[in-house]
């Protein structure tokens, strides 16, 4: 039955405050976890059947213990004995084969509502606005997609499974005790209230500790992931003892807080063990003394005494699953964080078209009196008051010291951020008219640092147009003068570049990288600083690359040496996020103080000006 149901499609989770106070009920967690649980509602009452018939199942095996002792051991006769151990045997065959069924279906349910889950969390995390990336760390990120949701698929497909058959056979033995023996029941009654006071009191406080823990945990995941990518720097400034003795420090704290947890959860086991046990020896010396007495007979009292110890021995795996479903509630309660985060950024609803239909001058690009400040910094503004228009097919270069805002406006045309004040346009249309999709399609951009996935050369320069040929990724590969060094990779085209393009060169990575803008053909291009990375001769090579890719398009250049914009059509002078000149290298020589101090420290020699190196 489970091989014939399809993948869930990704739930509608209603939105609620991003912040939670440890206070999700476990009927909430139910509630958000029904969501998931829904699309596969037959495996499910499939489940939920095997469950009822094993509970029923074993609760039968009572009355046939109760046969074996009244009408095969005390009555001495063998013929009825051999009955009452068939009639057990069967059952037990039956219960067998309840349970595998059962085991199979709710073990099939947990591992695919998991793995809905976990894609429901990464597709929301991907169209999440940077902004949420700069105050949580991608470690604690990682934990609540991995730790979280394994977690869950263990409740889901086990303790949750455990539970509810430990609540029938609860129920059921209840039931029988009452047509067994009413005066022996209602001792048990009293004493239920009494073992169950406990679960309540303790889960509360393992629930409190599960939310902890899986902080703590996270931040363990979190601290390990930052070292290990910055390994070089940690090793190069030799402090691997720091970072062994700093992340001993996050393990031990992680470890508190789970001793914690693990002392109430076995003080809770521990309690209601003890209260069972005293109750099943006070209901042992009462019925006794009634069957002694004549009261009842021998297989009543040995039935009684089975489903007592059904009842106490389900009320004590409710207790150890009852703290294993508060650290799902606070393992849900995070997740929950996670998917109820909205981006600021509108999500692209698949349709490729813009809202509006781009102007004429479709690569037309212009910024009107724009104001913006980060949200993790919104009292220091990044851009102010600023004007810029970049003609469609031409170039615009960008230059200012750090911190001009120059990154921020490329940020802002590929709307990771809207302004906070003023527009940018697109062939005349706002930006924020404009799918997020379609508009980003438009651009390519050459960052400072590229970013390389861990995969083959052909996923790497593919990124961009996925449907693009071999031929046609090689052509863009050679256009970036790439393809020599390529094809000198182990396996050329196919060799793996290891996390983050590690294998890999600074020069070679950028070089990739301006392959795959090449290979997306775009109708802005957006470089920062992109042959910064290079050599002499490659920043040569790819430079004539870039000014073929560039020509006919829109494009806007963040350059630190003005050696590589004395090209551009136009050059911008930014400094504390506003415009403060615009023109050709020799006008800004003469209009612009900042624009002349910077080519001074650039290119002096002998009288001459002329290119040095950074």
């Amino acid at each position: 039955m489970p091989n014939t149901a399809e993948p869930a499609a990704e739930p509608t989770v209603e939105k609620a405050p991003t912040k939670h106070s440890s206070s999700m009920s476990f009927r909430e967690m139910l509630a958000t976890l029904w969501q998931f649980i829904r699309p596969y509602r037959k495996i499910m009452f499939a489940a939920g059947v095997a469950l009822v018939f094993t509970a029923g199942i074993t609760l039968s095996i009572g009355q046939g213990v109760r046969l074996l002792v009244d009408r095969g051991l005390v009555a001495s006769s063998s013929e009825a004995l051999s009955s009452a151990v068939l009639i057990i045997v069967g059952l037990a065959l039956l219960m067998a084969l309840g349970t595998y069924a059962r085991f199979y279906l709710v073990s099939w349910l947990g591992e695919r509502v998991v793995a809905d889950l976990r894609k429901a969390v990464f597709d929301h995390i991907v169209t999440l606005h940077p902004s949420y990336f700069e105050t949580n760390r991608s470690g604690e990120i990682m934990s609540r997609l991995t730790t979280d949701t394994t977690l869950l698929q263990h409740i889901i497909g086990t303790s949750f499974s455990m539970a509810l058959r430990s609540s029938l056979m609860f129920v059921g033995a209840l039931i029988l005790l009452l047509f067994t023996n009413l005066k022996l029941s209602l001792m048990v009654l009293i004493g239920v209230p009494l073992v169950l006071a406990p679960i309540v009191l303790y889960g509360r406080r393992v629930r409190k500790l599960a939310r902890a823990s899986q902080d703590s945990i996270a931040d363990v995941g979190s601290y390990a992931g930052e070292i290990i990518q910055h390994i070089k720097t940690v090793q190069s400034y030799t402090r691997e003892r720091d970072e062994q003795q700093a992340f001993g420090r996050e393990v031990e704290t992680a470890f508190q807080i789970a001793k914690r947890r693990i002392r109430q959860r076995a003080l809770l086991i521990a309690v209601v063990i003890l209260l069972m046990f005293g109750a099943i020896s006070g209901l042992l010396w009462v019925g006794g003394n009634d069957m002694i007495a004549g009261r009842m007979s021998a297989g009543d009292l040995a039935a009684f005494v089975f489903y007592a110890v059904m009842m106490g021995s389900a009320v004590a795996t409710i207790s150890e699953v009852y703290g294993e479903l508060q650290r799902a509630t606070g393992a849900t309660e995070r997740l929950v964080d996670l998917l109820n985060v909205e981006s600021e950024i509108p999500v692209s609803g698949g349709d490729t078209r813009p809202n509006k239909p781009l102007g004429a001058t479709k690569a037309e690009v212009i910024f009107d009196a724009v104001d913006f400040s980060y949200p993790s910094r919104p009292d220091q503004p990044a851009i102010r008051g600023l004007n810029l228009v970049v003609e469609e097919g031409r170039s615009l270069a960008l230059v200012g010291p750090s911190g001009a805002g120059k990154s921020t406006l490329l940020e802002l045309l590929q709307r990771f951020y809207d302004p906070l004040g003023g527009c940018i346009t697109l062939g005349g249309v706002d930006l924020r008219e404009i799918d997020t999709a379609d508009l980003r399609r438009q651009l390519a951009v050459v960052p400072q640092q590229p970013a390389l996935f861990t995969a083959d050369v052909w996923y790497n320069i593919r990124y961009g147009r996925p449907d693009a040929s071999d031929e046609e990724v090689i052509a863009a590969a050679r256009a970036a003068h790439a393809h020599d060094f390529i094809r000198q990779l182990p396996d050329g085209y196919n060799s793996h570049l290891g996390e983050q393009g590690t294998r890999l060169s600074g020069g070679q990575k950028q070089r990739i990288a301006i392959a795959r803008a090449i290979l997306k053909d775009p109708e802005v291009l957006l470089l920062d600083e992109a042959t910064s990375a290079l050599d002499a001769e490659s920043e040569y090579h790819v430079q004539r690359a870039l000014e073929a890719l560039m020509e006919g398009r829109t494009t806007i250049i963040i350059a630190h040496r003005l050696a590589t914009i004395l090209h551009a059509d136009s050059i911008a002078v930014l400094d504390r996020g506003q415009l403060v000149a615009q023109g050709k290298h020799a006008e800004l020589i003469e209009i612009s103080p900042l624009y002349k101090r910077l080519a001074e420290l650039q290119f002096q020699d002998s009288g001459r000006r002329k290119p040095a190196a950074e």
